[in-house]
């Protein structure tokens, strides 16, 4: 659906009406949006640890970081806007099974900008500059995926009415926020003081990572046994089946990440039980992640053949296997293995396909209209 210039924007109208009528644009910008910010962000956090070098990598993740940075900016703005001017079609998304869960997104978003912010974003505005935005980022994006996880799940208990046939991989996105403050929390550790403050830090990503995997053990069985009960999904939403990768990968990250900051934080044998940890917990999630990948990848070919055309689903191509990326990437670092660096690789190639790929087709649906036309 192509939308067309509104008669008050070229007939002389008032400033108001003009103001009104650009307005509408926003009154279907639903929080799954956020989901092309953390799909472009995952690029610069995952390229830049990549185990193998490669010339103007370091260059190129850091200008994707600027440019998540930019879109992360130009998002919230808009959605302001929605909330200005629409708070009925906000609160009716709240109050809809199929786009509350997006509100996850927007902690995810944050975090993933905040974290590129300080892995790459450094290079260009300084340490401390890197530090102090990651901060802020960090910390909001924390909370609000905190809220998140509590609020949209109390919604879809005593608000939404849902049918068993409809539940959906989109249910995990509330409680997988929390599983990326785990991940990119330990970044901040070093600018901390050391004692009380680092060992906080650490422990409460580890929290975080716990709620958020013991939430997503529940909900994947349900999600599971709709798909064997009830068939596969509708084509749009066939993409969504790579949104369990998400916690499959953050965590083996996050889990990762707490074995390189331990050892500068906690004394033994709690260092070396990180690193243990990493290594037994993150080598059978990635093995379960990889079946989850060819089923999904098997799914979504199968939904090609049947005439699945490009939607805003595409873009759980990206962020979930970037987590995949970043976690092959820990395991190759503290298991030795080449095997998992060629992973890491294999995965961050075609990260940066499914991104170049989704991006193109947003960014035409926008100037089109059809993207941000009433859904149908």
């Amino acid at each position: 659906m192509v939308t067309t210039a509104h008669p008050a924007a070229s007939s002389g109208a008032s400033p108001t009406a003009i103001t009104a009528t650009r307005a509408l644009a926003f009154r279907h910008l639903g929080p799954n949006w956020y989901a092309s910010v953390m799909g472009t962000a995952i690029i610069a956090n995952a390229g830049a640890t990549l185990p193998y070098r490669f010339p103007g990598l370091r260059t190129g993740c850091t200008i994707v970081w600027a440019l998540s940075f930019l879109m992360l900016a130009v998002l919230l703005t808009a959605r302001a806007a929605h909330w200005i001017h629409h708070r009925d079609q906000a609160r009716t998304h709240l109050l809809d099974p199929t786009v509350a869960p997006f509100y996850g997104c927007l902690s995810m978003a944050l975090l993933a900008v905040g974290g590129g912010t300080l892995i790459v974003g450094r290079d260009w505005i300084g340490t401390t500059a890197a530090v102090a935005v990651d901060t802020v980022l960090f910390t909001v994006g924390t909370l609000i995926g905190l809220a998140a996880a509590v609020a949209i799940p109390y919604l879809m208990v005593v608000r939404h009415c849902i049918a068993a046939d409809q539940a959906s991989p989109v249910w995990l996105l509330p409680v997988v926020a929390p599983m990326v403050s785990a991940a990119v929390g330990p970044l901040l550790i070093p600018h901390l003081p050391a004692g009380q403050a680092q060992q906080t830090m650490l422990y409460a990503c580890f929290a975080m990572f716990g709620l958020s995997l013991l939430a997503t053990l529940v909900m994947l069985p349900v999600i599971f046994a709709r798909l064997v009960t009830a068939g596969p999904l509708p084509l749009a939403l066939t993409p969504t089946l790579f949104l369990v990768l998400g916690p499959l990968g953050q965590s083996t990250t996050a889990a990762n990440k707490f074995a390189d900051f331990a050892p500068h934080v906690v004394t033994a044998p709690l260092d070396r039980g990180f690193l243990v940890f990493a290594v037994l917990y993150g080598v059978p999630v990635m093995g379960f992640a990889l079946m989850w990948l060819a089923l999904a990848g098997a799914m979504v070919v199968r939904a090609r053949r049947r005439g699945m055309g490009f939607a805003m689903t595409w873009w759980a191509f990206t962020f979930p296997v970037g987590t995949c990326v970043t976690g092959a990437e820990g395991l190759g670092k503290h298991t030795g293995l080449v095997a998992f660096d060629w992973l890491a690789t294999a995965l961050f190639v075609f990260l940066v396909t499914a991104v170049a790929v989704a991006l193109t087709h947003t960014l035409r649906g926008v100037i089109t209209g059809r993207l941000l036309a009433a859904p149908r």
